[in-house]
């Protein structure tokens, strides 16, 4: 590898071929960190087919900037909506939007090692739904890259981009005989076959970057993680695996995919105001028509791609009627208050002494070592959905989904909602329901399931508050885990600048002072006082108002701690170690106020919802409990 100043080159002996990259900017003397964007990994030869590996590029390829990313919708990201920065803290990053010219990564290493380095590698696979990028700054690679090396644990980072929205998922019968035509075997799942692809390109290319094609870690959160889950479960990886064990972050799970008639059949409705039924006129929309159809699947079960009973090993079986009532009876409020501890912001809850499932003996062939968790406060993705329901209406659409009165009421009763809670109480409820729905129960089943089929699982909970926003929201473990977003209560916290194609401004110092914080905190309210107060204002959903005068500091030394902590397991797991003791279900906990460090399995019953899980949404089944979760975060059908 031979530098120029800020440029690096690399000639790859595989390909035939000399990347130009850059010196990354957080690189030091001591400590170069190179990087290599913009690789195209695979082509796609039209619009609705599956992408083909590259295996052949010029002599000279540039790859100091960032390739194209898919269309999508002009506004911010998921991560920056969520995270909470103001617009002027927000790097800019300017990305073309090309369908076709989409299919790149991005590699960052430390520098000095090549192809007999053998340095496991760690593929980052984005979140975001139809918005989002793996050329995101949020979490590029060069703080996590340096880290290991500062631990002396070094690892190659490659995030990838890949097709989102319609363009990854389109599928109905016309397009399979399409395909079919073409010689591709299944239909839909463009995007991920796309990140198949990657990983093959990895698997091929990557030990002339230093790194070892037999250890690779595949990770995301949200969307993406949910993609590993569909990759773990797939038939590819059943026989021939990419990579060798995932680390799964709050993963909006969807155990139950569409069928190919069911997927047109929806598909069909979202492109109705387009006219556009026949594979020619499909792919004679223009792009930019196509970025706003919404579809509510992300993966097909074409009966190709994924293996088979899949369902059966996600999802517990559903039982009868009767266990649901029971616990109601008896007072299921008294459960509950214990139950919601685990939803403090700011203080550890008790442990409440229910072990995780034991792992039977009996092996399941095709899946790997799994690290999984969620942030308590996920759901915080659809709250703005949420404030728009009244009680009566969560209610009646709770009665008409469910189409049982027993069913329904088992929900309500769990969650404490009814045709006549307040307004600032239901939003939380609803909120708690839907987490458990769509994240935290879902993430309990694929732990269980791995666990039926003997593979190490390793459980964490992410509590910590974000910097921003004062609460452990979705997204939250992204800030520490990459460290690329500045503390707002702090100077000058995030060590990058990110320049990118574009000339962007460097993050700000500090935006608050020491005297501010200390008014913050002179201000906090005692819960009889805040009972006085008109609490309207803070279900409106202004969570600026509510933060200054109650949001937990995170200081440097507690981001410090976390940063650490997580980055420091991350990297172990990625080197084939043991992140932590998982002895007798342990589990790891990151916050509140920088706890971090493992914990007996009884936390956890203290940390989550766990009783309502077992007692009320298991019996009502997987898919029920998903429908409801989907149409609550939503959102109403206002009219």
């Amino acid at each position: 590898m031979i530098l120029d100043r800020s440029h690096v080159t690399l000639h790859h002996t595989v390909l035939g071929t000399t990347f130009k990259g850059i010196e990354h900017p957080i690189s030091t003397p001591h400590v170069p960190i190179h990087q290599f964007r913009g690789i195209k990994y695979a082509s796609i030869p039209a619009r609705f087919r599956q992408s083909k590996l590259v295996t052949s590029y010029p002599s000279s390829v540039d790859a100091t900037r960032h390739g194209p990313i898919c269309p999508q919708p002009d506004q911010k990201s998921l991560e920056e909506e969520l995270i909470g920065l103001a617009e002027s803290d927000i790097p800019r990053q300017v990305f073309k939007q090309d369908e076709f010219e989409c299919l790149n990564l991005n590699i960052t290493c430390p520098a000095g090692h090549y192809c007999e380095s053998q340095l496991p590698v760690m593929v980052w696979i984005h979140g975001g739904g139809n918005r989002g990028c793996g050329s995101s700054w949020v979490y590029d690679g060069g703080a996590l890259v340096r880290k290991s090396v500062d631990v002396s644990k070094p690892i190659i980072m490659v995030t990838i981009n890949f097709r989102i929205g319609l363009f990854g998922v389109a599928a109905n019968t016309h397009l399979a005989d399409d395909n079919r035509t073409a010689g591709d075997e299944g239909v839909g799942n463009y995007g991920l076959r796309d990140q198949r692809q990657a990983l093959e390109w990895v698997n091929h290319y990557i030990a002339d970057f230093g790194g070892d094609p037999s250890n690779v870690t595949l990770f995301g959160y949200s969307s993406g993680a949910a993609d590993i889950i569909a990759h773990l479960y797939s038939n590819a990886n059943l026989t021939r695996p990419l990579f060798s064990r995932a680390i799964v972050q709050s993963a909006i799970v969807e155990p139950n995919p569409p069928d190919l008639h069911s997927a047109g059949w929806q598909m069909s409705r979202a492109l109705a105001p387009l006219r556009a039924s026949s594979v020619a006129q499909l792919r004679a929309v223009d792009p930019e028509s196509l970025v706003n159809v919404n579809v509510t699947f992300r993966a097909v079960d074409d009966g190709v791609f994924f293996r088979k009973g899949f369902r059966e090993l996600l999802s517990p079986p559903s039982e009868s009627e009767e266990p649901v009532k029971a616990p109601l009876e008896r007072g299921l409020s008294s459960l509950r208050n214990v139950i919601r501890m685990g939803r403090s912001k700011s203080r550890s809850p008790h442990p409440a002494g229910s072990r995780l499932p034991a792992a039977p003996p009996t092996p399941t062939p095709g899946l790997q070592p799994l690290m999984i968790g969620d942030c308590a406060c996920d759901s915080s993705l659809w709250s703005q959905s949420a404030r728009q329901w009244t009680a009566p209406a969560v209610v009646r659409r709770l009665r008409a989904i469910c189409q049982s009165i027993t069913k329904a009421s088992a929900l309500l009763n769990a969650y404490e909602i009814g045709p006549h809670t307040m307004s600032y109480d239901l939003t939380d409820r609803l909120l708690e329901l839907v987490e458990d729905a769509r994240i935290a129960w879902p993430t309990e089943c694929v732990v269980q399931a791995t666990q039926r089929a003997g593979q190490q699982v390793w459980r964490y909970v992410f509590d910590q508050e974000g910097p921003s926003r004062g609460m452990p929201h979705h997204a939250a473990d992204l800030i520490y885990l990459f460290d690329n977003v500045p503390l707002p209560l702090s100077p000058s916290s995030s060590p990058t600048a990110f320049d990118d194609d574009e000339s962007l401004p460097s993050f700000p110092s500090s935006r608050s002072t020491s005297a501010e914080v200390g008014e913050i905190l002179d201000k906090s309210l005692t819960i009889d006082e805040l009972e006085l107060m008109d609490i309207d204002q803070f279900s409106s959903g202004s969570e600026s108002s509510f933060r200054g005068w109650a949001q937990p500091v995170v200081d440097e030394l507690m981001y410090a701690r976390v940063r650490d902590a997580i980055q420091e397991r991350w990297i172990t797991f990625a080197q084939g170690e043991r992140p932590w003791d998982n002895s007798h279900d342990k589990v790891y906990v990151f916050g509140p106020e920088g706890e971090t460090g493992v914990r007996s399995a009884g936390i956890f019953g203290g940390r989550r919802r766990r009783g309502i899980w077992e007692t009320v949404l298991k019996p009502l089944g997987m898919p029920l409990v998903q429908k409801v979760a989907l149409e609550l975060s939503n959102g109403p059908c206002l009219r």
